[in-house]
Parts: structure tokens; sequence; C-alpha cells
């Protein structure tokens, strides 16, 4: 590094458990001075980085974060960025490229930017329940506090009718009562109630709650909806066996699924 030049990783932990972080992750974490990030985010790591600066923040306050992350690193320091999940995927990567546009951020003179790449929540919550994820999907987050609801329904519409399973961030909230409830009316316009639907609390956490359930009876699960939990939402292939959410793949039109290992694939041939 030139002398001089800053750092700054804005590094995903995935869900929080030290076994679903990837090695760059933790090698980065314990590379930097100085650890930033929302105040439940830095005590997923907090066994990680005694000794070092550390800001902790509320919620709502990213503009805050980003803005002093990248200070420290302009004054020469090693920074993380800390966010659950990926920092790509409605992170924080976004907002520090913005800023440094808005600075004029050049890239190869410039404070040197890496995104840690981590197990989103998309990822994690698949893996639990099952094979959800096996053909195209569709990602959308109910929050509507940065993009307008009608906006969003738009896209819901689009992921409706295209036949994507559907990944929902951000269900429920205090405030966001109606856009589930919403979102489920419109996708029973193009999918039968029995559709599967998957709603994952806190993947891989103390808090984790799971439910398998269909679109009519979704919002029974009202209890484990909130910022921390996800929603799967099938498409017209997806099927529950054994308490487990499959979407197939389509191998099945092609090949023979059912067949005898070949000789050439046995131990010593």
């Amino acid at each position: 590094m030139d002398k001089g030049k800053g750092k700054l990783f804005i590094v995903g932990v995935g869900p929080g458990s030290h076994e679903h972080m990837t090695y760059r992750a933790m090698q980065v974490i314990k590379e930097s001075e100085t650890i930033i990030g929302y105040d439940t985010y830095v005590s997923l790591v907090e066994d990680l980085i005694t000794g070092k600066e550390i800001y902790r923040y509320p919620m709502t306050q990213e503009v805050d974060r980003a803005n002093q992350a990248i200070h420290f690193a302009e004054e020469g320091k090693i920074v993380s960025l800390v966010s659950s999940g990926d920092p790509g995927i409605y992170g924080m990567t976004g907002l520090i490229y913005e800023i440094l546009v808005d600075k004029g951020w050049d890239r190869e003179n410039g404070i040197y930017i890496e995104c840690i790449p981590g197990v989103s929540s998309l990822n994690a919550c698949a893996a639990l329940v099952g094979s959800p994820l096996m053909t195209d999907f569709a990602v959308v987050s109910m929050s509507d506090l940065l993009v307008p609801w009608d906006m969003i329904v738009k896209r819901v519409e689009a992921a409706a009718l295209g036949d994507y399973v559907t990944v929902i961030y951000n269900p429920a909230s205090k405030k966001r009562i109606h856009q589930l409830r919403d979102t489920r009316d419109i996708f029973l316009k193009y999918r039968k109630p029995s559709t599967p639907v998957a709603i994952v609390k806190g993947a891989y956490r103390e808090s984790q709650d799971i439910a398998l359930t269909n679109l009519d009876k979704m919002l029974d699960h009202q209890h484990m909806l909130g910022m921390i939990t996800t929603v799967i939402i099938g498409n017209s292939s997806t099927f529950i066996h054994n308490g487990m959410m499959i979407n197939p793949r389509g191998y099945r039109s092609k090949y023979e699924l059912l067949k005898e290992v070949p000789a050439s694939a046995q131990l010593g041939v």
C-alpha cells in the first residue's frame, strides 16, 4: 500500500456465525485498524475486533456510517465497514460508491476499495428449506423507505406474471403492515393458493424459526414477520416433500433421473 493511501473494505459477514463467514472476510477484519457498522452487525464479529478502533451506529444512519468510513480511509487508515449478509445486496456497497462518485474518487489513485461478498439471506434461507432457487428467481424488498410503493408493486406484479420464484426481503415492520398482504393478493392473481411458501426468521441465528406454508395461509404467520425474516414464494413448479421446498431444475424433461451407477464411475474402475 502506498504511504498515506488508505483501504476501505466493505465486508459481508453472512448470517453472523463464523462458520458462514468467508476466509477473506475474516482476513480483512483482522487486517483493519478501524471497524465501523450498525451496532447489531458489529456485535456479530465482537470476538474478532478486540483492541481495534470501533464505531457503532444505530439503524438508519447509513449515510453517516459510509462517510465516516471513507473519511478514515482518506486519512490513510485500513477500515472495515461490516454488514450482515452480502453488502452488495441491499447493503452498503452501493452507497459507498455513490458518495465516492460525488467526491470525484479516482480508482487508480484514490483510496483502495474492496467489497467482500458474504452469504446473503436468500442463500442462507434457501439452504435451510431445501432447493427453492433452482430456476430463475426475483428478489424484491418490501421496504418503501427509499423506493416508492407504486414502483415496488410494479416489480411484484412483473415477478408474479413471469412465474419467477420470488424472494421477499423486509416483509414487514411496525410501520409496514399492508405490503406483504398486498403482495400476496397480487400473486394470487397468477398462482394457485396452494403454491408453496417458506418463511425464515433469523437464518442461522439463535432466533431462527422456519415455517413452510402456502400462498393462501402465509399471513397466518404474522408473528414471524420482521426485518430479519425472508419469505420465498414458489412458482408453478415448486412443491413440498418431506418438509423440504423443492423447485425442479428441469432435468426430468431431458433425462431419466433414476439410473444405475455406470461401471466407469465405480471405485477402482
